[in-house]
Order: C-alpha cells, then structure tokens, then sequence
C-alpha cells in the first residue's frame, strides 16, 4: 500500500526534501505534507532553524504515535490470541513496542541516516542510540497518523513490525512447552523449569499464575485456567523472548 499525496506547502530545504521522498519510499508511504515527516525526525537538541512549522521537535508526534502503535499492536493481538488473558496480552505487546524492538525497527527502515540532532548528539552517537531511535519510530507513526489517519497508519505499524508480530505467532500450531524445551536444550544444555507461583480470582473462577525458569532466570510467565495452562502460556512467552534474542 503506497499512500499517495502532494507536499502541502512544507517550507524544506530542496536537500531535506529530497533526502524525505527517499526516506518515503523505504517507508513506502507518501506523505500530503511532507513537513511532517520531517518535524518526527528533528530532535530536541537542535536549534529553532532546522524546526518546522509544526513544532519544535518530534515530542509531540512521539507522543501520538505511542498511542496509536500500542492501539494498532493490542488490536492485533487480542484478535489473534481469542484465549490470552488480559496480563498475557500486555507482556506480549511488550515484546514488540518496547525500546529494543523499537529501535530494531528504526534501524531496519534506516531511520537514523535521516534524524536532524544537536551537534552534542550528533557526536554523542544519537544517530545509533536505541532510545532515540525508539522514539523516532513513534513519533513517524504519529506523522502518518495526522497526515493520513488510523487506517494508515495501522496498515503501516502492521507492516513496519511485521516480523515481530510474526514470531509472536509461530507457536500457534504446537505445544509451547514442547517448542521451548527443545530450543533450551539446543541453546544450553539444559531443561527448563516451571513453578506454580499464585492464584488469582474466586473459587468459581480461579487462574493460576506460572513461571518458568532456565539456570535461575526466569523467562515467561503466564496465567490459565488450570496450571498446565498456566505453563503453557509461561513458555508461550519465553519462547518469544528466546526467539528475540537470537535475533537480536
């Protein structure tokens, strides 16, 4: 999906313009004004001369952007896992709008190349650095969401961070706990362990909390309606823990 619009008035350099249509077509979305992509990119430290006209600096984008990624993802996944309870859902939006995965994603889309920092970030490393990359990110979904509104900027979130959302997944056709302790052994050697660490609710309606630990780490927990699916939804979550690491 490329959105498509003309430049409304955006007072860029023809440099910054150009280096925008270029970072657009990684983006693969074409902003109505382009002004904005570049106001999700400038950061605080630089001086009111590289600003726009639509603020001083990406904060406020960020800001937006953060609440519509966390909507986007938590769509997602409540559609895709009908049985994950309430605390599950959020850890697993966790692996995904965290400031590590953030910051992959930024770095997947080459978004540092065209962050406009201070001259003490520029030489502090900024350019690199996951927290600022991470809140670039948001702050590019906000831009997408004022230029084009929700729809784009979901379909884009789900396309940015599709490979997340995808090891999120991969579990589904199996036996986590299976999956996981295959993957350990592989990895160290060793068995995971699982305890049952609480119970939550009433009688009539009682959920059970899991942990499951390797060489005293603890990996996932999860909750069920009885402990052997409380541990499963424990491993569910190590597996997507393990599985990022090996990506990361």
């Amino acid at each position: 999906m490329n959105v498509h619009a003309e430049n409304g008035g955006a007072e860029l350099s023809p440099e910054r313009d150009a280096q925008l249509r270029e970072l657009e077509a990684k983006l693969d979305v074409r902003f109505r004004d382009r002004a904005l992509l570049h106001t999700a990119l400038v950061h605080g430290s630089v001086g009111t001369d590289a600003r726009s006209r639509h603020g001083d600096n990406y904060e406020r984008l960020e800001f937006l952007g953060d609440a519509v990624l966390n909507l986007a993802v938590s769509d997602h996944l409540y559609r895709m896992f009908p049985t994950r309870l309430e605390g599950d859902l959020a850890r697993l939006r966790a692996a995904v709008v965290s400031e590590g995965p953030l910051a992959h994603v930024a770095r997947s889309l080459d978004l540092g190349r065209y962050l406009v920092l201070g001259r003490g970030e520029e030489k502090g490393g900024g350019r690199s650095r996951a927290s600022l990359l991470a809140d670039a990110i948001e702050a590019v979904v906000g831009a997408v969401y004022v230029d084009s509104g929700y729809g784009v900027a979901h379909h884009c979130v789900m396309r940015w961070f599709a490979e997340d959302l995808a090891r999120l997944e991969e579990p589904g056709e199996g036996d986590y706990k299976s999956q996981l302790q295959e993957l350990i052994q592989q990895r160290e050697r060793r068995l995971p362990r699982y305890r049952i660490t609480g119970q939550e609710g009433p009688d009539h309606s009682r959920v059970f909390v899991a942990v499951v630990e390797v060489g005293g780490r603890t990996l996932g927990e999860g909750r069920g309606r009885s402990k052997k699916e409380a541990e499963q939804a424990a491993a569910e979550q190590a597996l997507v823990q393990v599985r990022r690491g090996q990506a990361g």
